[in-house]
């Protein structure tokens, strides 16, 4: 399972020229599931991002290593779920990225709703694109703060 966090003062999918869900202040989560991913990662992450503290508090260092203390739950903030297979890419070879290593569609989608339950039973809003539809997904990265999670 990967996971790419973004902190966001703003973010929203739009699927045919209609946009279907934003939030504010929070976070982006894009994330790829790979074959062999289980339930019990999807739980892990769910945790982890619910918790990673990279929102500055009031009185934060201006040294911006340091000045990251609250977490989403902290500081009220939403999160933007939205599926991407294509951070599974192996482009090591040739021009064309391969997507052997992504979870088929329905395994994938099973995750990726235990992921975002499970953010929810953590006391986070959740707002979602929608699972393997063509999304345009804009954003305001504040910081820019983007983390990288590998599971």
């Amino acid at each position: 399972m990967r996971a790419v966090i973004q902190r966001v003062k703003e973010a929203n999918v739009t699927i045919s020229d209609r946009k279907v869900s934003e939030v504010g202040v929070g976070l982006l989560v894009l994330l790829g599931v790979a074959e062999g991913d289980t339930e019990e990662q999807a739980r892990w992450l769910a945790k982890k991002v619910a918790d990673l503290r990279i929102f500055p508090d009031k009185d934060a260092s201006p040294e911006p290593r340091r000045g990251m203390n609250l977490s989403v739950r902290d500081v009220g903030g939403d999160v933007l779920v939205v599926s991407q297979f294509t951070l599974l890419a192996d482009a090591s070879r040739g021009q064309r990225p391969s997507f052997i290593t992504a979870a088929p569609p329905e395994a994938a989608e099973e995750l990726y709703n235990l992921f975002v339950e499970k953010l929810e039973e953590l006391g986070v809003p959740v707002k979602k694109g929608e699972f393997g539809a063509h999304m345009q997904v804009s954003l305001v990265n504040d910081g820019p703060v983007t983390i990288i999670l590998d599971i």
